[in-house]
């Protein structure tokens, strides 16, 4: 198949260049950064680009952004990203993309070379092909239940008297029970929503404000 590759490390690039020579494979072009990434893709139309997450300049999110552009423009290119991390919200897109010839690994897997080559095999044939990792991460991820359900009943409703300013006095006096018990419902508040105690930070506007943004 026709490639093109996108990682900013010079001696992986290489590397991943020599590999899928010696499988048969023609890379069209190498490059370092993003921008040229999609210049490059509009001037070949290979089969597969295999591009890195973070690139030049601000090595954050540059190659993702390239591929999703790559996706968007020229749909018939298959798309393959190697990363160290799993970038959230670019990787769910991904993941969401139903237009197959798609797939998201992680760097790891790139030394097992038969699953790397598994999975372009797979992205070129039209199919997608997600690192397991990845899938778990996401899934645990976006199955996050809200911290606010933790909370019981009595919790809640200490959570909405702080949230209207009132002291844990006030919340016991309003309550009709002991200020020790407020003490011990904010505390849990605390633990459920897991707000740790931190230097410059207050846990109880933290706390509010989880509240306010629910």
């Amino acid at each position: 198949m026709r490639l093109i590759l996108a990682e900013d490390s010079i001696l992986l690039r290489e590397g991943l260049v020599r590999l899928l020579a010696e499988e048969g494979h023609e890379v069209v072009a190498a490059v370092g950064d993003g921008t040229t990434l999609v210049e490059e893709t509009g001037r070949h139309r290979p089969d597969v680009v295999v591009t890195d997450v973070r690139m030049p300049p601000t090595h954050s999110d540059e190659g993702l952004r390239a591929a999703l552009e790559i996706r968007k423009r020229w749909p018939e290119v298959g798309v393959l990203v190697l990363s160290q991390y799993v970038e959230k919200r670019y990787a769910t897109e991904l993941i969401t993309d139903d237009a197959g010839r798609v797939g998201y690994l992680l760097k790891d897997r790139v030394a097992q070379v038969g699953e790397f080559l598994d999975a372009l095999e797979r992205v070129a044939a039209g199919g997608a092909a997600f690192d397991p990792d990845v899938v778990r991460r996401l899934l645990a991820r976006t199955t996050h239940v809200d911290p606010l359900t933790r909370l019981t009943a009595r919790e809640r409703e200490v959570l909405e008297k702080m949230a209207q300013g009132h002291t844990n006095a006030g919340i016991a006096a309003q309550l009709f029970v002991s200020q020790s018990a407020v003490e011990k419902h904010v505390n849990a508040i605390f633990d459920k929503l897991d707000l740790v105690q931190t230097a410059g930070f207050s846990r109880r506007v933290l706390a509010v404000l989880r509240f306010l943004g629910s």
